[in-house]
């Protein structure tokens, strides 16, 4: 992803996630609680930790049973956070009155049904970038002006891949079947990792002694200790891979699923905006997808970024565009030695496909310059990732 969609305007330069403090979010709800029934929604700002961790905390404190919590999406650790998460068997003044290293509750109201995964209209963030180049702020608004304008490309971007940056290589190794290069990939390559441990353990490993790598895993790695534990007892690669967790498999999967979309914006990048006949056209009012038979008429609608071209996350039922869209949606497939069925699998890994737009409106925008740095604002539908806009603003040298 080494181009811009605002290629002619300079980029701002500087640095950002330097603290928590410096990369704010904040969901958009899909609906407010009704204030009545079984499920108590808790409004949380959390710092410094996963949604996961979060979930574990308020399980462990509140003595909620883990299965039946809910949130609507999940958000970044290194980063402040208010997000909804739902639980039930839990008062709201015991919420209220709870007091966590890093969590506050804001709010707690009931509703009738428990909080899903994409039940939210968006995110708001508010971003300080540090150490900007000269005419920072005037070159960041002349970026978000465009991007207004054309809308953002919807990259899922370079946290959808991992601390390694290959997440997506361990999900193609699996459904080409390669086990071993799966597990090579997890383990990871020694000149892409930082910690000296974890480097020497897959030193270790390439060089064939599974056992001397798997005592040289440092904390913390307890996954990768168990794979490396099941192939010293003699199992299969595939037999010690699909002994991982199931949600850690369909992350590696879904990683592919992510690149592959990503490759086919980068390929439409200088024309998002435009449509082709046989695109499937995603909705932004809905999400609901069409076919384009005739762009000339369709065309204003898309300047007005109330539909735009969308690519596939590939996946065994998904639906592939027609014409020339459809011919780059397949050969990239073919390039990779892939049909819809390779998504296929079993152990319920299997993935369906869904349609994604190329690119997303970008609102709620202000810029201010504060003492060398600039604070960005802007709000993005749910699913889009902050970090395609930033690109764009800092974009690097």
């Amino acid at each position: 992803m080494a181009d811009y969609l605002t290629e002619k305007y300079p980029g701002t330069g500087g640095t950002i996630k330097e603290c928590p403090e410096d990369f704010r979010v904040e969901e958009i709800p899909l609906y407010e609680p009704s204030g009545e029934g079984e499920h108590l929604y808790l409004d949380i700002e959390k710092n410094g930790m996963t949604t996961f961790d979060l979930l574990d905390a308020l399980a462990k404190s509140l003595g909620a049973k883990r299965q039946e919590m809910g949130y609507a999406g999940l958000k970044d650790a290194r980063a402040v956070t208010r997000q909804t998460i739902s639980l039930t068997g839990v008062k709201p003044e015991q919420a209220m009155a709870l007091q966590l290293d890093g969590i506050t509750i804001l709010g707690a109201r009931y509703h009738r049904n428990k909080l899903r995964t994409g039940h939210l209209k968006g995110n708001r963030f508010v971003i300080r970038v540090r150490n900007v180049g000269p005419q920072a702020l005037e070159k960041a608004q002349e970026t978000l002006h465009v991007l207004q304008m054309t809308g953002v490309p919807n990259y899922f971007g370079e946290q959808r891949y991992g601390v390694l940056g290959n997440n997506h290589l361990v999900g193609k190794a699996i459904l080409n079947e390669d086990f071993s290069a799966a597990i090579s990939q997890i383990i990871g390559d020694p000149t892409a990792i930082r910690n000296v441990d974890w480097q020497r353990a897959a030193k270790t490993y390439i060089e064939g002694d599974i056992e001397a790598a798997r005592r040289l895993l440092p904390r913390g790695m307890g996954n990768e200790d168990r794979l490396l534990g099941k192939l010293t007892k003699g199992c299969s690669p595939q037999k010690a891979l699909f002994g991982m967790p199931h949600k850690l498999l369909r992350l590696y999967l879904s990683a592919y699923q992510s690149y592959l979309f990503d490759r086919i914006v980068s390929m439409r990048l200088s024309s998002l905006e435009i449509l082709w006949q046989g695109d499937l056209a995603y909705k932004h009012d809905n999400g609901a997808c069409f076919l384009v038979t005739d762009p000339a008429e369709e065309q204003p609608r898309s300047d007005r970024l109330e539909i735009s071209p969308s690519a596939p996350l590939f996946g065994y039922k998904g639906t592939l565009s027609q014409g020339q869209a459809g011919i780059l949606e397949e050969s990239l497939l073919a390039k990779e030695g892939l049909t819809r069925d390779s998504f296929r699998l079993a152990r319920g890994l299997s993935l369906e496909g869904a349609r994604r737009p190329l690119r997303v409106p970008l609102g709620e925008v202000t810029t201010t310059a504060e003492n060398g740095n600039l604070l960005l604002a802007f709000s993005l539908p749910k699913g889009s990732y902050a970090t395609s806009v930033l690109r764009e603003v800092i974009k690097e040298a």
